[in-house]
């Protein structure tokens, strides 16, 4: 009989505490740090897995408690990841927003797999490789990550728009790239095109009667849900209708992504998206730190070390490669060069996808399995720095836009003008109501995506960053009228006002605080005015409350005045001021009439 000492864990129990292990490490410590725990996920997947410690547990048993004892074990719930990944990027669309992206999905889309394709084809083929080989090696390759751009990008952002398009373009080419490569491979019984098209066929078929489904049937399912007001069963059915779509293009050999994101749309169409997305969110994070988990335990460290020069390079080349076919072929199509070459870097990366077609490649032999493996290092290795190529892609991308300051200071000569810094709701607000009383203005902002918009909305507006030493000396703040700061940042407010103050001794400089204690801050530092955003908004909130439960006006009023009154003397004291600031646009009234 086994003593206690010898006890080792079940499969399962002991990979669901290392999962779980890892999630409540590697989430709230990476986020410390606000690096995303994308890396944290697959670092933990190379420690945990059979070429690290993982390989270690046969000969000291103790080891079962924190290394994954069964790695393919974990391919369903990765990929289960992957599905839940699709469905909530499908809850955040809508049949209008994919239609708006036609033009990226069928036409940009295709330019940046194929031509990526053949540039890595091409390279591949200068380096030995047959045509089948390099070609099979370029499809694969040239497919970027959706599980990790899509959690990184904002789809609502133009640079998150071109992720989209592109990516949903090459989950739809998966299925076509993995019956090219089998047609190549010429394996017995292999597919022929009258299998491909029967597959097409009956994935239109499927789609089409989940669209109808979805039309008639779905809205009363949850409806029906909805009214028994039980959350058990809403999610029931959400997951429910998942899966099944999964599972019914899978079916057809069309994949399971495409269900996914077929069962997200339908259910975007429905009131009850909101509440099916918050309930979804928690599965889709864990999920998705299992597939990384899976990734990162794909890594031969041996293998790593012996060939770490080619893998180096190997990878540097794919980036480069799909960074600059991904940034042409958008900014060829109009994007800003900025968000083309944001775009660009951020698709670079291989794919998830990458390792399922290499998968296909060996299984038709267009690759060895020294091949197979090298690339799927390459692979491995791309997914862990994506998140590091998305931070590399805003800085080159606003590096690139700082060419737009000359333009603008060329443009914006107009005398006594007020210069607002930040174009956000309130900075374009400000430059409103300078508009209707015929003053002259230019808001500053640091943000290129925002500039374009305001002056989309016809406003005056240049690029660049106010916060970074001398460059709002640039636009002549001693000319100006005032200089009007609405930025949500304290820390950069208050040095920058203490360097207009300094430069400028005779500037007003009116400034946005967050309340009573961030205004005294700003008066030390040299503001003219400073103005909290909260105060006035909690008194009037105060004041109709107390009213609507039947306090008599006047106390109201002045109960209002004497708690305005504490906030003045507040800022004035800790602002070290000679007189108590004006917090009420009624003073200014009362000032006129007297």
């Amino acid at each position: 009989m086994a003593g206690p000492t010898e006890f080792i864990p079940t499969s399962s129990l002991g990979d669901t505490l290392v999962i779980l292990g890892a999630a409540g490490v590697v989430i709230p410590l990476f986020a410390r740090f606000r690096i995303t725990p994308v890396i944290g996920f697959i670092l933990v997947g190379v420690l945990v897995g059979p070429f690290a410690l993982g390989g270690m547990a046969a000969a000291n048993p103790w080891l079962h408690y924190v290394t994954i004892s069964d790695p393919q074990g974990l391919a369903p719930f990765a990929e289960l990841g992957i599905i839940l990944l699709l469905f909530s990027i499908g809850l955040e669309l809508s049949f209008k927003r994919l239609w708006q992206l036609r033009r990226t999905i069928f036409r940009i889309g295709p330019m940046e797999l194929f031509g990526s394709s053949l540039v890595i084809a091409l390279v591949l083929m200068a380096l030995g490789n047959t045509l089948a080989t390099a070609l099979a090696l370029g499809l694969a390759l040239a497919l970027s990550s959706t599980a990790l751009v899509l959690r990184i990008a904002d789809t609502r952002t133009p640079v998150g728009r071109a992720a989209l398009g592109t990516l949903l373009f090459e989950d739809l080419a998966i299925v076509p790239i993995i019956f090219l490569l089998s047609a190549i491979g010429r394996v017995a019984g292999g597919p022929d095109l009258g299998q491909f098209l029967n597959t097409l066929g009956l994935g239109a078929l499927v789609v089409a009667g989940l669209f109808v489904f979805g039309r008639f049937v779905l809205p009363h399912l949850f409806a029906q849900a909805a009214r028994t007001k039980s959350p058990e069963l809403f999610l029931a059915a959400s997951l429910l209708m998942v899966i099944v779509a999964a599972l019914v293009t899978s079916a057809v050999g069309m994949g399971p992504i495409l269900g996914a994101l077929v069962a997200g749309l339908l259910i975007a169409e429905t009131e009850y998206h909101t509440e099916v997305e918050a309930m979804i969110a928690p599965f889709k994070g864990l999920a998705l730190g299992i597939f990384l988990l899976t990734v990162g335990m794909s890594i031969d460290l041996a293998f790593v070390w012996d060939r770490i020069g080619e893998i180096v390079i190997a990878t540097a080349a794919i980036i480069t490669a799909k960074a600059m076919v991904t940034g042409l072929v958008l900014w060829m199509n109009g994007s800003r060069t900025a968000t083309a070459t944001e775009a660009g870097i951020l698709l670079s990366s291989p794919s998830e996808m990458t390792l399922i077609v290499l998968t296909a490649a060996l299984a038709v032999n267009l690759i060895s399995r020294d091949a197979a493996q090298f690339w799927q290092v390459v692979t491995a290795l791309g997914l862990t720095i994506t998140p590091l190529l998305a931070i590399l892609g805003r800085w080159v991308g606003r590096r690139v836009d700082k060419a737009a300051i000359n333009v603008d200071l060329s443009a914006e000569d107009a005398p006594q003008r007020s210069l607002i810094v930040g174009g956000g709701r309130v900075g374009r607000l400000v430059a409103e109501m300078l508009i209707a009383h015929d003053k002259p203005y230019l808001i500053i902002d640091a943000n290129s995506d925002l500039v374009r918009e305001v002056r989309s909305e016809g406003l005056k507006a240049a690029f660049a960053d106010a916060a970074r030493p001398n460059v709002l000396s640039r636009f002549s703040p001693s000319e100006a009228n005032a200089v009007i700061l609405t930025m949500d940042d304290p820390v950069a407010a208050r040095r920058l006002v203490r360097q207009l103050r300094h430069d400028y001794p005779d500037l007003p400089i009116i400034a946005r605080a967050r309340d009573a204690s961030h205004a005294a801050e700003l008066y030390r530092a040299g503001a003219s005015h400073a103005v909290p955003e909260t105060l006035e908004a909690s008194l009037q909130l105060s004041e109709a409350v107390l009213v609507d439960i039947g306090v008599a006006m006047g106390a109201v009023i002045a109960s209002i005045h004497e708690k305005r009154d504490e906030f003045r003397a507040q800022i004035m004291e800790e602002g070290e001021l000679d007189e108590k600031p004006r917090l009420k646009s009624a003073s200014l009234r009362e000032r006129a009439e007297s």
